[in-house]
């Protein structure tokens, strides 16, 4: 065997121990995540996994169905004379519809599963059973705060990612065939698209990309050295970068002390810091955008000066703040019907949906507090998730041992 050949042969060897001995740290990390997350749960805890994800399931989907029957029944003829083809309404509305609403109302049917069938699981005697072989009732919350998990993270990544999507072109359907009605306009319009430089549109059209009156002032200080004009500005939607815009009727006066000098044209391809996104706003807007794409949003309007972020630094908030909320209903409701009752599980079960519907509208009316009463964003996001965690305690501390 010559020398090259003996070369490649040490050097595949050398690989194949190299992969080996990486595939023997994986393997040992998956074995300890298995260890410390599924070979915590037993044959008791599956039980419980099963009964809560399948009732959970059976819950969005019942509901979600009867949500669906009086939206057609309540749109049908709006859709009749819009002429809105079937394969739109069934996929661009309906299944945008699904997802959209099984997540915002995902804390109602986490409380009526946990009610469900831990009253039945109480009813039939089997938590007094689990109590008496020696199982405490901290131990009997492992298998439910592991569905609450699941849960949890299911839904932070709808809302984050996949909702946002779905939502702008449900949004575009109910445009097209139901509403009619979008904003494409904007008035007096005025932004900072860099540091110390402040630009103005007097009117701006969104459906052709054109605005009228505008104006772009740069400061040094507190001094103006340039201050452009223009008839009309148009956004060049074709050019391969972003912020391309064309300006018509131009006039620039650059100030430098007492002198002054002013240039003129008929045409001007120019870079100016801003997108047609940043001047139109649209009721919902927020909720048209992924976690990722809010953040940097908020960021660039933060330094542009722009009051206009509250609704989505809220939005921002409550997607992280939502997903908290099976955890706190869970522990409420499983406190609540863990207890073996003559009358049933209807009083609880009402006490449920009360407690339910009271956070999803608490989370209404915090986000209102931060839109008109000047409330923090994170603060208005997480409110109701501290009050009731509050409950939570409370009911969990006087639950039966």
């Amino acid at each position: 065997m010559d020398y090259h050949k003996l070369r490649t042969h040490h050097r595949r060897y050398r690989m194949k121990r190299a992969m080996g001995r990486g595939w023997k740290k994986v393997r040992k990390v998956l074995a300890w995540c298995y260890r410390h997350t599924f070979g915590l749960l037993k044959i008791l805890d599956w039980y419980i996994v099963w009964k809560f994800l399948g009732t959970y399931l059976f819950s969005i989907i019942l509901i979600i169905s009867l949500g669906i029957v009086f939206d057609v029944n309540e749109n049908l003829a709006k859709f009749a004379q819009y002429h809105a083809p079937l394969r739109a309404i069934v996929f661009d509305y309906y299944m945008n519809f699904i997802p959209y609403f099984s997540n915002l109302f995902s804390p109602l049917f986490v409380f009526i599963a946990v009610i469900f069938f831990t009253s039945k699981l109480a009813g039939n005697s089997e938590i007094i059973a689990m109590l008496a072989a020696g199982v405490s009732f901290k131990r009997l919350l492992r298998p439910y705060m592991f569905s609450c998990v699941l849960i949890s993270l299911m839904s932070y990544y709808l809302s984050a990612y996949v909702i946002p999507h779905g939502t702008v072109i449900r949004l575009n359907f109910e445009t097209m065939y139901k509403n009619k009605k979008k904003v494409t306009s904007a008035e007096n319009v005025q932004l900072q698209v860099g540091k110390g430089v402040i630009a103005y549109i007097q009117h701006y059209d969104n459906s052709t990309k054109r605005g009228y009156g505008f104006s772009l002032d740069k400061f040094e200080g507190k001094k103006l050295v340039s201050h452009m004009t223009a008839m009309e500005i148009q956004y060049d939607t074709i050019s391969d970068t972003k912020y391309h815009w064309n300006v018509r009727n131009w006039k620039i006066r650059q100030l430098k002390g007492l002198k002054e000098h002013i240039t003129s044209g008929v045409k001007l391809d120019t870079l100016i810091q801003m997108e047609p996104t940043d001047l139109v706003y649209s009721s919902g807007q927020q909720e048209t955008f992924t976690s990722p794409q809010l953040k940097e949003y908020i960021s660039k309007q933060i330094d542009r000066g722009s009051g206009n972020v509250v609704q989505y630094q809220v939005e921002y908030h409550k997607r992280i703040a939502s997903s908290f909320a099976s955890f706190i209903l869970t522990i409420i409701g499983f406190s609540l019907s863990s207890r073996k009752r003559k009358g049933g599980m209807g009083l609880y079960l009402g006490i449920g949906l009360a407690l339910s519907f009271t956070y999803i509208m608490l989370q209404t009316v915090s986000s209102t507090f931060a839109f008109n009463a000047g409330f923090p964003p994170l603060m208005a996001a997480w409110m109701p998730n501290i009050i009731f965690a509050v409950v939570a305690y409370f009911c969990y501390r006087h639950a039966p041992n």
